[in-house]
């Protein structure tokens, strides 16, 4: 069961820098979760010029974009970095195989780079699913990945 997005005030870190890496594939559900990223971390404060966004073709180029932004350093270092993407389950089981390859990406850079990765590269199975999760205001997964990475960043910080 879904559970409703929580609407927490959630305020930036000053001078806090996020990035998101978006997929172009399955447009319609990844840009309804970038919508609801976008929003919430400028409504938390996150200032246009510390949000970055790049797109990338489809949910397999996000890891590369993603370590590439991990690794940058001092003034151009970010404090969290968001992956989006839809993989809609087909007959075969290449769905399965991206999604996992996107996941181990991520973890092994996250902790390569002690930069918090937002892993939201959803593999689904039917459209429905990707419509409840993408482009629905209550259980919206971009709404949840930028509330997590405000926290993570806040979390990096304090240690």
């Amino acid at each position: 069961m879904l559970k409703k997005v929580s609407q927490k005030e959630r305020k930036a870190i000053g001078g806090a820098r996020f990035a998101i890496v978006a997929s172009k594939y399955n447009t319609r559900y990844v840009d309804g979760m970038l919508r609801a990223a976008k929003k919430t971390l400028l409504d938390s404060g996150v200032g246009q010029k510390n949000l970055t966004v790049i797109r990338v073709p489809g949910a397999f180029e996000t890891p590369v974009v993603v370590a590439e932004l991990a690794a940058r350093e001092g003034d151009h270092r970010f404090d969290a970095i968001i992956g989006l993407g839809v993989i809609l389950q087909g007959a075969t089981s290449h769905a399965e195989h991206i999604g996992m390859a996107v996941t181990q990406a991520f973890a092994s850079t996250q902790i390569t780079y002690h930069v918090p990765i937002i892993h939201e590269v959803l593999v689904f199975t039917d459209p429905e699913q990707a419509r409840e999760r993408c482009l629905s205001k209550d259980h919206n997964r971009g709404t949840e990945a930028a509330n997590t990475a405000l926290e993570m960043a806040r979390v990096m910080r304090q240690l």
